[in-house]
């Protein structure tokens, strides 16, 4: 299984940005990585460099490697309507993010360990997939032993409200997946348009 396994708290300060992991060794005073961090003087971005630099931003949010990314962007570039709203949509509804987003897992990774894991159904059916692409009206749940682990089931916390496209049923722990949702509703800190013209390139 492909994904990215290096230091988080590096990847949090280059970005400035809590991107992997709670990002409470990320402070005010916090570096950039390398030896001359602290003291080297950056020069301005240029345009190529802030567009590389936030596709790799969105790739290590949303746990998505190179090729996975790319062919995330084609798809979302066949569709119709922004295709960067349409990307953002596309990584919003991985199953792996939206068992994260449902709060069944505290983060990303531990929601794609539970998914390839076989914990997670959609629909009924056990799907060990990460990258799995929800459609509206999915049931997304816990496998039936799952459910009597309370192991598992006490980290479970419910979705937040901001996220009206995902309803969570406490009583049952299961959630269904209504709708893609809308651009302004999702919280990520990520400039899209730079993404769409890095690959227009």
């Amino acid at each position: 299984m492909a994904r990215y396994t290096g230091p988080k708290t590096k990847i949090s300060r280059i970005f400035g940005e809590p991107i992997l992991g709670n990002g409470k060794y990320l402070g005010k005073n916090s570096n950039p990585p390398g030896q001359h961090g602290a003291t080297r003087k950056r020069k301005q971005l240029g345009e190529y460099a802030l567009q590389l630099r936030e596709k790799q931003k969105a790739k290590y949010t949303y746990g998505v490697l190179e090729r996975q990314f790319a062919n995330l962007f084609d798809e979302a570039n066949r569709r119709k309507g922004v295709t960067g709203e349409v990307l953002i949509k596309l990584l919003e509804a991985r199953l792996d993010n939206t068992v994260f987003r449902l709060g069944i897992a505290p983060s990303r990774p531990a929601a794609r360990q539970l998914v390839s894991h076989k914990h997670i159904t959609v629909n009924g059916q056990v799907v060990n997939i990460p990258s799995f692409q929800l459609k509206p009206g999915d049931i997304i749940g816990l496998k039936p032993k799952t459910a009597g682990n309370t192991a598992l089931t006490s980290v479970i916390r419910g979705k937040n409200p901001k996220f009206s496209w995902l309803d969570w049923n406490e009583k049952e722990n299961r959630g269904t997946f209504i709708a893609y949702p809308e651009r302004e509703s999702v919280p990520e800190n990520i400039k899209e348009q730079l993404i769409v013209e890095l690959y227009s390139k």
